[in-house]
């Protein structure tokens, strides 16, 4: 595995981060893993390497927060651990520490190495909220509950909102892949100027990308009603997947690796967030850490990229009433 660190937190973090969304019951996918699977699920990644663990208070109701302080066990301050808050939390000091209070009880823990923002939306829509916001997170982080701060799913219009607070944060989680690259451009600027680095979640379009299109992976609802799996953008993203199925069999590695990879190269990635309960999944990916992509390979793999997010917007465009 290959590693890096990050202002703030004493630790080496994986260049892929777990995720911890799909470890306890949600809507996005039911309940289908069990404490006994999430705990080998958590075991298999400090196997593989990995010593990042993205969770959220949101995921399960503190039960994913819940399951891996306890599969963590003893090693759960050797390792990196980011949660997030939910938005609709009240927008003052006490009421955020009672968020990450419960949060650090669920996981165990005295601190979170990185405590995020899940989503900006209509909470943070006005300059004098954005402050407040940012009063908040920084008064966390002197506390030490937090040893860091950062956001998540943070556009251009939401970062400018923040003003010169912007440097108080340390990272946003966004989703970023061959089929999603909506936080290029303006957002990217603004969090290369701010170091700002990106924490790429979703980097497979929730496996589509590493080959999970059999009616059985469509049938979970955050595949259901993902865009990438509804036409007319499925049969446009099974084009971008053969082109990975492609690369992938000219390295003799799997899909997932080749997607993976692909993301790790582009500008201002930090990590990349991919989770599963299933233990091979987790071993498979956790290989694409030392996959050297060739600049022909990667760019293949962009102008198929390039291609699809034109038609994609091509078709959104058409879509939307004038």
């Amino acid at each position: 595995m290959r590693y890096q660190t990050l202002k703030g937190i004493d630790k080496k973090w994986s260049v892929i981060t777990f995720g911890c969304w799909q470890i306890a019951p949600s809507e996005g996918w039911g309940d289908i893993c069990s404490v006994k699977e999430a705990d080998a699920a958590i075991h298999a990644a400090l196997d593989a390497g990995i010593t990042a663990f993205d969770t959220a208070e949101g995921y399960g109701d503190g039960e994913s927060e819940r399951r891996l302080g306890k599969a963590l066990g003893h090693r759960k301050d050797d390792v990196v651990v980011i949660s997030k808050i939910w938005p609709d939390a009240e927008l003052t000091l006490p009421g955020y520490q009672k968020h990450l209070d419960d949060s650090l009880r669920a996981l165990s823990r005295d601190y979170v190495d990185v405590y995020l923002i899940h989503w900006p939306g209509s909470f943070f829509d006005t300059r004098e909220k954005s402050k407040k916001l940012c009063e908040i997170m920084s008064a966390l982080k002197k506390s030490g509950k937090a040893r860091t701060i950062g956001l998540s799913n943070f556009h251009s219009e939401d970062l400018l909102l923040l003003g010169e607070e912007i440097f108080n944060f340390s990272l946003n989680e966004v989703p970023y892949s061959l089929l999603d690259r909506k936080y290029e451009g303006a957002t990217r600027q603004i969090c290369e100027n701010a170091s700002l680095g990106y924490m790429a979640f979703s980097p497979t379009a929730q496996g589509l990308l590493a080959g999970r299109i059999d009616q059985e992976a469509r049938s979970y609802p955050a595949r259901k009603y993902n865009r990438f799996y509804q036409e007319p953008f499925f049969s446009e993203a099974l084009k971008v997947l053969r082109t990975v199925q492609k690369t992938a069999g000219e390295l003799n590695r799997t899909p997932v690796e080749v997607a993976l990879a692909w993301v790790l190269k582009q500008d201002n990635i930090f990590t990349a967030i991919v989770g599963s309960r299933k233990v091979e999944q987790i071993h498979e990916f956790a290989g694409a850490w030392n996959l050297e992509l060739s600049l022909d390979q990667i760019d293949r793999l962009t102008a198929a990229s390039d291609t699809f997010c034109r038609n994609m917007e091509s078709a959104k465009n058409v879509s939307e009433p004038t």
